[in-house]
């Protein structure tokens, strides 16, 4: 492409007007907010569709794995605030209201039907049942060898002793044998005790202020008790196996299917809202755009105009434009 002298200077001059209006902060704000008020107004549906939306979730977040490097980094974040020095002078207190712990409890406290179910079916588990029998065993015969009267009456151990071999000649089995077929027979009556028993250590009223009492004990405590609960050192294998565990739930149908049909039912309900409204559900408002936004956008500005970045771009496209035929034809009739 042959140059012209004047085509060169009308370029070079448009450049020049280009960098110092932009150079001006005003500029920017300007045009960042005219581009706020016209977008804000836009419907949802007469920008962006369904299908467009949910593509990009299922692109960027169904079909691509999360990278090595961002999972060592969240493992890092977890354990920098795990052992940050704050954490011996920060009560949980500090941290957690005592409002939002006594809503919390009241609610557990007041859901009586899902306790009750929730009993119900843990007690008639097979493993809770095992439990139990395990336990009551273990329990009588503890107490056959270790019962403190036996040990500090003289012949009181002796006569225990004897007294369980004598019912094991008699129903020709060891106690324990004995005991574990009891169980068995009466595991229903003994898992329906269970249950009559936890629902009433655990009504609504005795919950409420137990966990009330709980709060009352580690609400003093520092934030660094956190520690003897979560392994530092184990964080990178335990948040790697986290990622494993998303990294199969988001290939699987389910999730799939659960994110269409989510995304689906919030285009519908705002597909006729402006951006206006969907920004404030996000808490973006003109007030945000103003005082934080433009702040963050203007130093970018700045420095593509420094770095000649946004010159180069620019010349790019006034070539394009002042050499194309149809400008030609302009400027020589101008001539």
């Amino acid at each position: 492409m042959q140059q012209n002298p004047m085509i060169e200077q009308l370029i070079e001059a448009h450049l020049n007007f280009l960098d110092q209006t932009f150079a001006e902060s005003g500029t920017v704000q300007s045009e960042f907010l005219n581009f706020y008020h016209w977008f804000r107004k836009q419907p949802l549906q007469q920008l962006w569709s369904f299908e467009q939306i949910h593509s990009l979730i299922e692109k960027q977040i169904l079909d691509t794995p999360a990278s090595g490097f961002l999972i060592e980094q969240i493992a890092e974040h977890i354990k920098f605030a795990l052992i940050h020095p704050i954490n011996e002078t920060t009560q949980i207190a500090d941290v957690i209201s005592v409002l939002t712990i006594d809503k919390i409890a009241q609610y557990v406290a007041s859901k009586s039907g899902h306790r009750q179910r929730l009993i119900k079916t843990v007690v008639n588990s097979p493993a809770f049942s095992a439990m139990i029998s395990q336990l009551i065993q273990h329990s009588i015969q503890d107490y056959l060898d270790n019962s403190v009267i036996a040990k500090s009456v003289p012949g009181v151990s002796r006569f225990m002793k004897m007294g369980k071999s004598v019912l094991e000649n008699v129903t020709d089995t060891n106690l324990d044998d004995a005991v574990g077929k009891y169980l068995q027979k009466n595991i229903l009556k003994l898992s329906q005790m269970s249950e009559t028993v936890l629902n009433q250590h655990f009504d609504d009223h005795k919950l409420y202020h137990f966990q009330a009492n709980l709060w009352h004990k580690i609400k003093a405590m520092p934030v660094s008790v956190l520690k003897n609960y979560i392994e530092v050192p184990d964080l990178p294998q335990t948040v790697g196996m986290g990622a494993e565990i998303w990294d199969f739930i988001r290939q699987s149908g389910y999730l799939k299917q659960q994110v269409h049909d989510g995304v689906y039912a919030w285009y519908i309900r705002n597909a006729e809202r402006p951006f206006d409204l969907l920004l404030r559900d996000l808490n973006i408002d003109e007030a945000l755009i103003e005082t934080e936004l433009q702040g963050l956008l203007n130093p970018v500005i700045q420095q593509m105009i420094r770095s000649e970045y946004l010159r180069e771009r620019a010349r790019h496209y006034l070539e394009q434009f002042y050499y194309a035929e149809t400008t030609l034809k302009i400027l020589a009739i101008a001539e």
